[in-house]
């Protein structure tokens, strides 16, 4: 694993009744004793920004990538991705991309069907549940002054802490930011933004009172 990644360390900061799992008997037999799927299973992701698939209701399963895209809209990105890709469990959403697993390599690929683009994301599933710890932390805790006065500088601050988790992050591991069209750097520029700052948090209720 390239990050260090608990579940204690994610329920001491959202509480257990924010953090989404997936069970073991959603992966394919062959894919649920894989480090990866292990982690999904045990440590889960908070809730929010990124969302776990659910398993089908009738099959117990994750659905696979052939079941959500069309293989032959991919074909000019055919090279970001295996050939046997279309078996690979579709592990959750972000943004408008479909997140497979690769249980062979262990690396997460986003599919986006509306772009038609295929995205090497994060090189093992510990970086994907860390992006989401801290992004979703930053919208948790970050605080607006509320003063007029004082927006530009609060907009910088926010903007400085997010291009401190893209610069951490990527000194691990390139792949979530290594281009400005990746979806994890345009949630980074959303969240810079002032965007996606929801509910009771210290943030949201700063910016819309």
């Amino acid at each position: 694993m390239l990050f260090d990644v608990t579940r204690s360390e994610l329920a001491d900061i959202f509480g257990e009744d924010r953090l989404a799992t997936l069970p073991a008997t959603a992966f394919p037999p062959c894919t649920a004793d894989t480090e990866g799927a292990r982690l999904l299973q045990t440590v889960g992701a908070p809730t929010g920004t990124l969302r776990l698939r659910e398993p089908d209701q009738n099959s117990g399963r994750l659905p696979l990538v052939q079941d959500v895209v069309h293989a032959e809209d991919f074909e000019g990105a055919a090279r970001e991705a295996s050939r046997d890709a279309g078996q690979w469990p579709v592990i959750g959403r972000l943004l408008n991309a479909h997140l497979a697993f690769d249980p062979g390599s262990g690396t997460v690929h986003a599919f986006d069907p509306d772009e038609e683009t295929v995205q090497s994301l994060h090189t093992d599933v510990s970086c994907l549940l860390q992006v989401t710890l801290r992004f979703q932390r930053l919208l948790e805790e970050f605080t607006f002054s509320g003063e007029d006065d004082h927006e530009e500088a609060d907009f910088e601050r926010l903007e400085r802490e997010v291009e401190r988790i893209v610069q951490e992050t990527s000194s691990i591991d390139p792949l979530p930011f290594r281009d400005d069209e990746t979806v994890w750097s345009v949630v980074g520029e959303e969240i810079a933004m002032g965007q996606r700052f929801k509910g009771s948090s210290p943030g949201a209720r700063s910016l819309y009172g």
